[in-house]
């Protein structure tokens, strides 16, 4: 089973993921902030994928995926954005993500992305 990190800090949000991906994986880890997700991901290095909310408090998702990086290079990390405007596929990529996800998304997208990756 997949280990997956949702840095997301929308209650809502995190509800709605560990819906989609209660199939993929029994072993959801959430953070509520970008600097909980690099902690989070520090402490689990076995960690299978990240996805991150961009517009978080605390430290954005472009941020902490940068010092995840730093730790752990491999490690595939989607970003997840409501703002398309604000923070396009292009700019996401060359930050350092591996993909990207434009919210709202279907299942499929989400599912799709995840198995792109492993």
């Amino acid at each position: 089973m997949l280990k997956i990190l949702v840095a997301e800090d929308d209650e809502v949000n995190r509800y709605f993921l560990s819906f989609l991906l209660r199939t993929l994986s029994r072993d959801l880890l959430f953070a509520g902030n970008g600097l909980e997700a690099v902690k989070i991901a520090e402490a689990n290095p076995d960690v299978s994928m990240i996805l991150m909310d961009i517009n978080m408090p605390v430290m954005d998702g472009v941020e902490a995926m940068r010092e995840i990086r730093k730790t752990s290079p491999k490690v595939p990390i989607i970003a997840v954005t409501a703002y398309g405007l604000s923070y396009n596929r292009l700019n996401l990529l060359e930050a350092g993500f591996d993909d990207y996800l434009a919210k709202p998304f279907t299942r499929d997208q989400l599912l799709g992305k995840i198995l792109k990756y492993l």
